[in-house]
């Protein structure tokens, strides 16, 4: 049995960025989610993508649900730098 930490939409988010987009990503992956709650978590997800990017975290790895991959490409695309 895994023993993932579950985000909810109302907690704070760990500190760390990248904790924290891999705690939220997971958590919009998971089919049990429901919808409202996958989409309390893409402005957290957006809010981490600056220090993400700065990280060069999208540079070293690769997403790979296509959808997610997708939608954070589109994402950083509008982000300015």
């Amino acid at each position: 049995m895994s023993t993932m930490t579950v985000v909810r939409p109302t907690a704070a988010l760990p500190p760390d960025p990248l904790e924290a987009f891999v705690a939220c990503a997971h958590q919009m992956l998971d089919p049990a989610m429901p919808e409202a709650a996958r989409r309390a978590m893409e402005p957290r997800l957006l809010a981490l993508l600056p220090a993400l990017r700065a990280l060069g975290v999208f540079e070293l790895f690769e997403l790979r649900d296509p959808a997610l991959r997708t939608w954070l490409a589109d994402e950083l695309e509008g982000l300015p730098g």
